[in-house]
C-alpha cells in the first residue's frame, strides 16, 4: 500500500528527541482515550514540563482529542490504539495510531465548524488551535498515524 500523508507532512519537526519516546497502548474505548489524556501530563512533566506549562496544556488538549478519536472512529474491535509522545528542543510530538488506515480526517486547511445546533465535529478544530502543526500517515494496510507538535516555549518564556 502506497503511504500517503497530510499537505502539512512535509512541514514535520524532524529533530533528534531528548528522551527515548513514550509509546503506550491503550484499549480502543472511552476508557483507553481517558488514560492516555491522564497519562500524557504524567510523561511531560517526567520530561521537566510542568502541567500548568503552556506547552502541556495544549498537548494534553491534542492528545485528548486524538485519543477519542482513535477510540471512537479509528476503532476496530478487539484491537488496541497506541498513543506516542516524543520531546525534541523545539516540540511536543504527538502520535496516535490507530486501525482505520481508510478512515482519514479532512486536511488540516479543509477544517470547519460544523452547524450550531450540532453535537460534535469540533475536535479537529481543537487540534488546528492547539498544534502548531498536525497531519497524518498511513502507515500499512492496517494502521495510520495521526500526529500534531506543539511547539516549546523559547526559554525563559511564561508558561513553559
Amino acid at each position: 500500500m502506497k503511504s500517503e500523508t497530510s499537505p502539512t507532512a512535509a512541514q514535520a519537526t524532524t529533530l533528534a528527541p531528548l528522551f527515548p519516546p513514550s509509546r503506550i497502548r491503550l484499549s480502543s474505548s472511552r476508557r483507553g482515550a481517558r488514560l492516555a489524556r491522564l497519562l500524557a501530563p504524567q510523561q511531560l512533566d517526567d520530561w521537566g514540563i510542568p502541567r500548568t506549562a503552556s506547552t502541556a496544556v495544549a498537548a494534553v488538549a491534542v492528545v485528548a482529542e486524538l485519543a477519542g478519536n482513535a477510540a471512537i472512529h479509528g476503532r476496530t474491535p478487539g484491537r488496541d490504539f497506541e498513543t506516542r509522545l516524543m520531546l525534541t528542543s523545539a516540540a511536543v510530538r504527538i502520535e496516535v495510531i490507530d486501525t482505520q488506515p481508510d478512515l482519514l480526517p479532512v486536511a488540516p486547511a479543509c477544517v470547519t465548524m460544523p452547524p450550531p445546533d450540532s453535537t460534535g465535529g469540533r475536535g479537529l478544530l481543537l487540534v488546528s488551535a492547539y498544534a502548531d502543526r498536525w497531519g497524518w500517515t498511513v502507515r500499512d494496510a492496517y494502521t495510520k498515524a495521526v500526529w500534531a507538535e506543539v511547539d516549546r516555549n523559547p526559554v525563559g518564556a511564561a508558561g513553559g
